[in-house]
């Protein structure tokens, strides 16, 4: 927990992690932010199908156009989120000479993701025979 809230506090003030170990190759810190800014392009994405699921299935019954929209929102915030934390952990990695971190968070991403995506099969159908 003591590590995580370090992680939280270089969100805020990234030129503390120059603090730690020695500089990278710089292609490596650039490769780890364009990493970073894929995982941003991807919540930006989720985010925007969240609204969209809202706005523009008016006819899709509340429960379910509030629950979908609202998981793709969620899986945006926490994608938002995990983005930067992992941005932080790769880079002090690498500048203390670690293996980068591993994270479950792609794997359960893409488990919410084609869970949403399987129910939008399932209301699309149901609007079909319906």
């Amino acid at each position: 927990m003591i590590d995580f809230a370090r992680n939280v506090r270089l969100w805020f003030e990234p030129h503390h992690i120059s603090d730690e170990g020695t500089t990278p190759d710089y292609r490596f810190s650039l490769a780890n932010e364009r990493t970073f800014l894929a995982w941003l392009r991807t919540a930006l994405a989720l985010i925007g199908g969240g609204f969209a699921v809202d706005q523009f299935l008016p006819d899709l019954r509340w429960a379910w156009r509030v629950g979908l929209a609202l998981a793709l929102l969620a899986a945006g915030v926490l994608c938002s989120l995990r983005a930067v934390n992992h941005w932080v952990r790769c880079e002090r990695a690498m500048r203390r000479g670690e293996d980068l971190p591993v994270s479950r968070f792609p794997a359960l991403l893409s488990i919410a993701v084609a869970i949403v995506a399987v129910a939008m099969v399932v209301v699309v159908l149901a609007g079909w025979a319906g």
